[in-house]
């Protein structure tokens, strides 16, 4: 005879890092390489979008503003220093 006693699961709970909480978990020359990197791939989205190409026109603005964090934190940890 199967077990009529229901199981429970607990309920799994799902943490999810801020894009912010994952930076600053970065050192600083890993956070200059992502930003070096960002500009590459922003420099490239922009000539596509200028020739017509870009299918994702949103990735611009998110590349940017990614860049913006990073820089941010930057700025943060070396006003800390001071």
């Amino acid at each position: 005879m199967a077990n009529t006693k229901k199981e429970t699961k607990k309920p799994v709970e799902v943490v999810r890092k801020s894009k912010v909480a994952t930076i600053r978990d970065m050192d600083v020359p890993t956070i200059e390489k992502e930003i070096a990197e960002l500009k590459k791939e922003l420099f490239n989205m922009r000539f596509q979008s200028a020739v017509g190409k870009l299918e994702n026109t949103a990735a611009i603005k998110k590349a940017k503003k990614q860049i913006a964090r990073m820089k941010t934190i930057l700025t943060e940890r070396a006003n800390a220093l001071k």
